[in-house]
């Protein structure tokens, strides 16, 4: 019986890591894959492919079905979501028809309540956790281009390993996918976590770049509050980082290309719908379940929330 996976978003990650595997699999007799998109970019996949443009080569692939309509794809063994987090919602109902519940999610969204929002919404469902390391970005429609050489993809269940997972596992890394499977996985969430909270917040709330939140001591000062209330707020949620998660995470920053900026900066100066509450918003809502203030994170929510 063959393994239907689907792609839902393909974007900078779902276009990366749906094209590797779609390269793979795409005369496999026992793997397809399926993409689900949208607008032009649907159109131009199922015209010419998905053209794929990485460090060390370009080329273009083709899934199994490129569509939009859900009903054409039928049950799926697992679904890969790599969408925006307020689309969350409306794409899991989107995706119920394919939907059973043998069906795994495996979500690679922004965000540290993703699976469980999933979860909430899926409760007969195996719902993995996931994230991802990776400058992907769709140059235009039908074209998905990766650089920094950064594609590291990890994922599982927390102290859990079965063989879906395992499974997994292999399929991704026989697609030359840097994939890491984890029985830690909450932390390695959480690790990345602060560094895309903290930046994507404060790239947007000073309107800078991402190593310009660091080069005043008004807007470093920030960052390390910022840094700071998030450990706070981690702890209450049972994660506690390595002693040096704030100096590791700024030394990230500095070594980041001069120029560039967060994602959620970007959608903000495009007067684009944005991550706000997933990024920023959150960590005000577990503080405040655990009786802890943020001030800093208060300040810059509320100046974005405008």
């Amino acid at each position: 019986m063959k393994t239907k996976i689907v792609i839902v978003g393909l974007g900078g990650v779902g276009g990366y890591y749906g094209g590797l595997l779609a390269k793979q699999y795409e005369n496999d007799e026992n793997i397809e894959i399926y993409f689900v998109a949208r607008g032009e970019h649907l159109k131009k996949v199922r015209e010419n492919g998905l053209t794929l443009i990485t460090e060390t080569e370009t080329f273009t692939v083709h899934p199994t079905l490129a569509t939009d309509n859900i009903l054409e794809i039928g049950k799926a063994d697992y679904i890969i979501l790599t969408t925006k987090s307020y689309d969350l919602d409306e794409s899991i109902k989107l995706l119920m028809p394919c939907i059973s519940n043998k069906t795994v999610i495996l979500p690679l969204l922004n965000g540290i309540d993703i699976s469980t929002r999933i979860r909430k919404l899926l409760p007969s469902n195996e719902v993995w956790n996931g994230c991802v390391y990776i400058v992907g970005r769709l140059n235009e429609p039908g074209v998905v281009e990766s650089s920094g050489g950064i594609h590291d993809l990890f994922f599982g269940l927390e102290k859990v390993t079965n063989s879906r997972l395992l499974f997994m596992e292999k399929l991704l890394k026989d697609a030359g996918i840097k994939a890491t499977l984890s029985e830690n996985i909450s932390m390695i969430i959480w690790r990345k976590f602060i560094f895309i909270s903290t930046t994507a917040s404060l790239t947007s709330y000073y309107n800078v770049g991402f190593r310009d939140v660091l080069t005043s001591n008004e807007r470093k000062n920030t960052t390390l509050n910022f840094m700071n209330e998030l450990l706070k707020v981690a702890k209450a949620e049972g994660i506690n980082f390595d002693f040096d998660i704030i100096e590791t995470t700024i030394r990230h920053i500095e070594r980041l290309p001069l120029n560039t900026t967060s994602s959620m900066h970007s959608d903000f100066k495009a007067n684009k719908k944005t991550e706000l509450q997933t990024l920023t918003g959150i960590v005000i809502d577990l503080a405040k379940k655990h009786n802890i203030e943020v001030p800093t994170y208060e300040m810059v929510y509320n100046h974005l929330n405008k």
